[in-house]
């Protein structure tokens, strides 16, 4: 991982410096002293210097709030009601022989986003993209690399001190120039090419000490002029990787194709795949690890496979053994939790190609949710309310922040896993497809379960992101009652689905009454009435009939917070 890191930032330094017609990729030093513009609000109520230390103390490492000011006396604090510049000091390193940059660590607190945390918390110094790119495996804390530049004898030796300046949108060259006292054509001179209608990217702009002077470049550095796009460049980047490695991955691909095939000569062979985050377990391993793949160690069957508990490598992890049937599940499952980690969706470990196809997860303690709901468990309304919450949040990730857009298409209790402390993570990407741009299409044959499919997608084969939030809507409704997606009433010949059952609920003169009668009666008087009937509301948004009516992961997510939140109070 580590070398195809190092790899992965000198392709990064190329393509930079490609852009601005730098020669040099590589940085042997870095300086003591960089800057960067960090926009806050600030309201007539607030003490500068006590809302400068909470953010140094929660992003900049408990930088100096006395420190901060410093720098920032020049910075014009009048461009916008409430809302401030201040300059951080840091140091810039040279990371990695590579480029130039300083890491800050970050604290993760529940509801962040990559999103909100490049866009918001670090007001644009870092893109969501980078910031996925250096954290895919880390959960609790990440590293916010800020981008910096030492100057560049090269251009002019009278500049030494710059500032990372995020453009937000609505700047201009000439308004970025006079709230940062600077001349326009300087700003120029070391943002060669960059758009400054953009509204976006970062720039680099030669920076004034404690005394208002421009201290003097003191050597050559590969400057960071060339990042002020990181949106455009990342994806630059990302089309370099690509052909980069696509050698490689062909040469995974080729294996894996060739290690099934030789296990079962009449089956084809399997489709490429790039697996380079995965860890590659022999058979061998894999049958020790579960006894012989014994049924004492078979902890849950399903369409595709059989799971087994398996203590891997020092490791507690669930495997899934798959036929040669089951190969496009396999590669879609393979193809998605290799690029995609989210603290609740289910971790990939690796995988195994011989003689079945196996995939390696984290083992997760507590099972599944339609265990709990249609067991002896009685979940309180609270964990409830939780589980929810975790598991749009997981959905939404790869709605709203994956490229193409994931769309699960098996969304239902059974694939909703529970840890130990009754946190949620989705699980099951064997039916998954991908979209370009989160656009509709028809799939070739019609996949999901009974009881959570959508009218559009059973009728038509429309396929679109608001299927899951269909079929999630189904299990807010097995959350409150804890009944199967497809009802058996006593006494009733026919079944019926659960969003049948609620939508007479909903048609009732008197819905709280309805609704109330299908609850959960495990939960006895232990609940609050409103917070249940709220989350009947929102199960009704989920599963309307017109799928444009629907609402998307990221609102669901925002009315679950308020839920959970209301629940606290």
């Amino acid at each position: 991982m580590y070398i195809i890191f190092r790899r992965i930032t000198r392709i990064i330094v190329f393509v930079i410096f490609a852009v601005v017609h730098y020669a040099d990729s590589r940085c042997t030093e870095g300086c003591g002293l960089a800057l960067a513009s960090y926009r806050f609000s600030l309201s007539d109520d607030d003490n500068v210097l006590e809302k400068v230390s909470e953010i140094s103390v929660r992003l900049f490492s408990n930088i100096s709030a006395l420190e901060i000011l410093s720098y920032s006396s020049y910075i014009n604090r009048s461009e916008g009601y409430s809302i401030r510049r201040i300059s951080i000091p840091f140091r810039c390193d040279c990371l990695n022989g590579d480029y130039l940059g300083h890491v800050f660590p970050y604290t993760v607190y529940p509801g962040d986003t990559y999103d909100s945390i490049s866009t918001f918390d670090y007001s644009g110094l870092i893109t969501e993209e980078w910031l996925m790119w250096f954290n895919s495996n880390r959960v609790r804390t990440l590293m916010v690399i800020v981008n910096c530049s030492c100057g560049n004898t090269e251009v002019s030796e009278d500049y030494g001190l710059f500032i990372t300046y995020p453009m937000q949108a609505g700047e201009t060259l000439e308004s970025i120039a006079s709230s940062t006292n600077t001349n326009s054509e300087l700003i120029q001179m070391y943002n060669p090419g960059v758009n400054f209608s953009a509204g976006s990217g970062l720039l680099y702009i030669p920076g004034r000490d404690k005394f208002g002077n421009y201290p003097r470049s003191s050597g050559k550095s590969i400057a960071g002029t060339a990042v002020a796009s990181l949106a455009g460049v990342t994806l630059l980047v990302c089309v370099i990787y690509l052909g980069i490695y696509r050698k490689k991955e062909q040469k995974v691909a080729l294996h894996i194709s060739t290690s099934a095939d030789q296990s079962h000569p009449s089956g084809q062979g399997l489709l490429g795949i790039a697996v380079g985050k995965s860890v590659e377990f022999s058979y061998k391993e894999l049958a020790e690890s579960t006894n012989g793949f014994s049924i004492s160690n078979k902890i849950g069957e399903g369409g595709f496979g059989t799971v087994y508990y398996a203590e891997l490598r020092g490791k507690i992890t669930a495997i899934k053994q798959m036929n040669r049937q089951a190969k496009s599940e396999f590669l879609a499952e393979l193809k998605i939790l290799t690029c995609v980690h989210h603290l609740n969706l289910v971790c990939l470990v690796g995988y195994c190609v011989d003689r079945y196809l196996f995939l390696v997860y984290e083992y997760i303690d507590n099972g599944n949710l339609s265990q709990h709901l249609h067991g002896r468990d009685t979940l309180p309304w609270s964990t409830r309310v939780q589980i929810a919450l975790d598991s749009a949040r997981g959905l939404e990730y790869i709605h709203e922040h994956t490229v193409p857009v994931c769309i699960h298409r098996d969304i239902k209790s059974a694939n909703i896993l529970i840890d130990k402390n009754f946190h949620a993570k989705v699980g099951d990407f064997g039916l998954t497809k991908l979209v370009e741009n989160g656009n509709s299409t028809i799939p070739t044959r019609f996949m999901g379960t009974f009881g959570y499919m959508s009218p559009e997608y059973g009728h038509s084969g429309i396929i679109s992101p608001k299927i899951d939030v269909y079929a999630f809507g189904v299990v807010l409704y097995e959350l409150i009652s804890s009944k199967e997606a497809v009802v058996k009433e006593d006494g009733v010949d026919e079944a019926r689905s659960l969003v049948a059952l609620f939508g007479e609920a909903h048609n009732h003169p008197n819905p709280i009454e309805g609704i109330s009668r299908l609850i959960d009666p495990k939960l006895e008087d232990n609940y609050p009435s409103d917070s249940v009937h709220k989350m009947a509301q929102l199960a009704k948004a989920c599963t309307e009939k017109d799928h444009e009516r629907r609402p998307t992961m990221r609102s669901v997510v925002v009315a679950l917070m308020a839920l959970s939140s209301s629940m606290g109070d």
